[in-house]
């Protein structure tokens, strides 16, 4: 028991939730029970479908998680450290320029469809922390894993600023006057010295029921709540009171959600559209090309150099792995078409393309043989 639940906290077993929730929808779309599901995730819930909670509601404390990793990591870790951020902050704009440019030319035509660009953008964390830790340190050394690990923190901190600035509806300029006054209060909290987590908890959620009305996606308010914490032993015990209700709640719950693809659905004209052709080469071409050429631009430079004990080819796995887009390309997708009919075609892009990257960039890093010293 004891080594079944060290599994599940490690990286490898962190996203097995998350992939059993991905399957289990994947299974349940294309069995008799597939209406009935659809169904339940439709059904309304206090005026609103029950997938509109889950991705608004629940959501947002994966984001303020998110939030809660990105401050400390500026505040105090690898972000705070000119030296150790370059080469993960220039694979990463690699990462998300590229394949966003490689959508947007697909879709150039289509003005509907272009409103995704920013699908093939992201990279799924626990997805590609999960492949390093199932090769362990012999295949990816440790210098390499955190060179994924900030690089995905980089690119989860730029899809917040994307949706934040791109992905927004019509704005009520009252919710977002008193969306202000709660982040007003928030800094106040801080600036006063106040270390308690409760109040800035309660300020938070009535940020969020602002944001919600504002216009603004309201899972920003977990980011915004999380930079107003305070770092000490009551943001420590916060984060580690999220982390297993997000790993194993609420992501395996929006995997459900919005991973139901109906393969028998699936025809050549789906494959063949722009939209699923666009996430699948940004996915897959554009974020192993983007992350690997801005690295090795920078290296090329003398600005930066190969992390510790890895080789050209485990940077370029490891940047072929930077192409799991999943949980937040599929969050990117709902808030891009939400239910104008596309939404298959994300889960397929999405689906497909972070697939062709795990399996590519396992077989590189797996195959890959350590010197002996």
């Amino acid at each position: 028991m004891k080594r079944w639940l060290a599994f599940l906290q490690s990286d490898a077993g962190s996203a097995l939730p998350l992939l059993a929730a991905a399957v289990l929808a994947l299974v349940l779309a294309n069995s008799p029970f597939g209406a009935g599901v659809v169904h339940v995730l439709h059904a309304d819930v206090a005026h609103d479908s029950l997938v509109h909670w889950i991705d608004d509601g629940l959501m947002v404390v994966f984001f303020l998680l998110v939030g809660m990793e990105i401050k400390r990591e500026v505040v105090a870790g690898e972000l705070s450290r000119p030296s150790q951020v370059a080469l993960p902050v220039a694979g990463a704009l690699g990462g998300i320029l590229l394949p966003a440019a490689i959508y947007a030319a697909l879709n150039r035509h289509d003005g509907a469809a272009l409103n995704g660009w920013a699908i093939p953008s992201a990279t799924d964390i626990a997805f590609a922390a999960a492949i390093v830790g199932v090769l362990g340190a012999r295949r990816v050394p440790p210098s390499l894993r955190l060179f994924l690990l900030t690089l995905a923190i980089v690119d989860d901190l730029a899809a917040i600023a994307i949706i934040a600035v791109f992905y927004t509806a019509q704005l009520s300029a009252l919710a977002l006057l008193l969306a202000g006054l709660c982040i007003l209060a928030l800094v106040a909290l801080n600036a006063l010295g106040v270390g308690r987590m409760p109040p800035y908890l309660l300020v938070g959620i009535v940020l969020w029921l602002c944001v919600l009305d504002s216009g603004v996606h309201a899972t920003l308010a977990g980011v915004v709540l999380a930079f107003c914490l305070p770092l000490g032993e009551a943001f420590d015990r916060l984060e580690h009171v999220l982390r297993p209700w997000v790993l194993y709640l609420v992501l395996p719950l929006f995997a459900f959600a919005n991973s139901g693809l109906d393969l028998g659905a699936v025809d050549a004209a789906m494959v063949r559209d722009p939209i699923v052709i666009g996430i699948v080469a940004g996915l897959f071409f554009g974020k192993q090309v983007g992350i690997f050429a801005g690295a090795a631009l920078l290296i090329a430079c003398g600005a930066a150099r190969l992390p510790a004990g890895a080789t050209w080819r485990q940077l370029y796995g490891v940047a072929v792995c930077g192409g799991i887009g999943f949980t937040m390309s599929l969050f990117i997708g709902t808030l891009a078409f939400g239910n104008d009919g596309k939404l298959a075609l994300v889960q397929l892009g999405v689906l497909a393309g972070s697939l062709l990257s795990a399996s590519l960039g396992y077989a590189l890093l797996a195959g890959h043989r350590p010197r002996r010293r």
